[in-house]
């Protein structure tokens, strides 16, 4: 028996009772009912009385007041709130229910009355919107991002016999609280800590960590300084620790000193070959694929920029945290010998590997998709550096992961691309850095390009 569902309009419990007048109808009891639809028999026995003069799986009318505003009040009041700003001059900052209630009761034509905040508030909350709140998120700008990412996570999933993640985690303050920690007066949470607000900063300490990912053993050193010249020194007394027929691997981030010409010639002697000269390796590109090589003592693997989360050393430094670094510490010295008798227990008694699920599914299409908002909501706003990495990595996205976004998501991006090129020639053209200019220009022609000639993406334009 149809009764006219449309399933994206309607309720779970609608649907939950669908489910229930179908299943009654089949003659299962009560109570199997029950336990299948996760409800109680009382429910279902309710349902049975409600479906006696047919299938009325619809809300019944509820008493209370009638709405007060109409309902384009409130979309007047959603577009005034997530569309417009307190400082009209500059167009920055963001309305908070308090100075909106106090807006709109200064000039009630903004949405056609005044509004009291908790009326605010429940219009904004019956559509899930809160455009106060900030979340961060990281942007995909390595057009070699998701090879990379592939070639780390394939390294996790087989790791050679002595494989190292290396970061280092830089200026952590030594901070002394001004009171003592206390226990709160609630006896309820007495297993909690307060901590005092005010503190005394003594200074900062650099903590440099390598995580064996086989055993999750870590090597840690605290440093004063993360210099060039401190990073060298680590990376040699770590490879000091290995035997001497050891064949290590490192994955670390794209820092400088990382890729420096020194941190080759360093390489270059632990594994006993001479370093090429400076002007073979006369830039980061260069070295960075010199050090990646497997030809010799020493491999690194380098991860994408803006991916130093697909580094496994990050989990330890998230432990530490944790552990002991929101303490109160009268000197650096005191924190150095906290930090180094946790990375020492650790090792000894907490160690384990790490089991690395993350497998890069839906990051191609959700990399797709921001990068469709921006061309769409401000594509007049985006930087001649993002657009040249950005247009960079779609149309590798088109090349080699063409099956990893659906036609709809594609689809999408094309007509954006389409509606905001003359707004990105004219960004482009506008521009007074010649260099910059350039590669934007090229990098925007590539992923028209691109767009143009694949015969999957002519498909789905089609």
């Amino acid at each position: 028996m149809s009764i006219g569902l449309n399933w994206a309009e309607e309720s779970d419990k609608q649907r939950q009772r669908f489910g229930g007048y179908v299943l009654l109808q089949m003659g299962l009891g009560q109570t199997r009912i029950a336990a299948k639809l996760e409800v109680s028999p009382r429910t279902v026995f309710a349902w049975g009385e409600r479906f006696a003069d047919g299938p009325n799986i619809w809300d019944s009318p509820r008493s209370g007041r009638k709405r007060k505003f109409p309902q384009d009040i409130e979309d007047r009041l959603i577009a005034f709130y997530c569309q417009t700003s307190p400082l009209r001059k500059c167009g920055h900052g963001r309305w908070s229910m308090r100075t909106a209630e106090v807006e709109l009761a200064k000039d009630d034509s903004l949405v056609g009355t005044s509004l009291s905040r908790s009326t605010i508030q429940r219009m904004l909350a019956r559509h899930g919107l809160k455009p106060h709140r900030t979340r961060y998120f990281m942007q995909i700008t390595d057009p070699d991002f998701f090879p990379k990412m592939e070639h780390l996570i394939k390294l996790y999933q087989s790791p050679p016999e002595h494989l190292f993640c290396f970061d280092e985690c830089p200026g952590l303050q030594v901070l002394q609280r001004l009171a003592p920690d206390c226990r709160p007066a609630d006896e309820t949470k007495a297993l909690e800590w307060i901590n005092e607000f005010e503190y005394i900063r003594h200074g900062t300490l650099d903590v440099f960590a390598f995580l064996e990912v086989q055993s999750g053993n870590v090597h840690a050193r605290v440093r004063a300084d993360h210099t060039k010249a401190t990073f060298l020194s680590v990376f040699r007394q770590h490879i000091d620790t290995l035997p001497e027929h050891a064949r290590p691997h490192y994955v670390m981030d794209n820092l400088d000193s990382h890729c420096s010409y020194e941190f080759c010639k360093l390489v270059a002697e632990l594994s006993d070959i001479p370093c090429p000269p400076e002007k073979q390796l006369s830039n980061q590109p260069i070295r960075r694929q010199w050090l990646s090589r497997t030809d010799k003592r020493i491999t690194i693997h380098f991860t994408p920029f803006h991916g130093s989360w697909l580094n496994m050393v990050e989990i330890w430094f998230r432990i530490l945290q944790h552990a002991c670094l929101k303490d109160s510490y009268q000197s650096p010295d005191e924190l150095r010998d906290a930090i180094l008798e946790f990375a020492l227990k650790w090792s000894d008694d907490w160690a384990h590997p790490f089991t690395w699920k993350y497998d890069g599914s839906g990051l191609h299409q959700k990399a797709v998709i921001r990068f469709t908002r921006m061309l769409k909501h401000s594509a007049d706003e985006i930087t001649l550096q993002l657009l040249t990495k950005e247009c960079k990595l779609m149309a590798n996205l088109i090349r080699d992961y063409f099956d990893k976004v659906d036609a709809t998501t594609w689809r999408t991006l094309l007509r954006a691309l389409a509606s905001a090129e003359d707004i990105l020639r004219k960004r482009i053209a506008s521009s007074t850095q010649p260099i910059v200019k350039v590669n934007a220009l090229q990098a925007l022609e590539l992923l028209l390009h691109s767009s143009r000639n694949c015969d999957s993406c002519y498909a789905v334009a089609s």
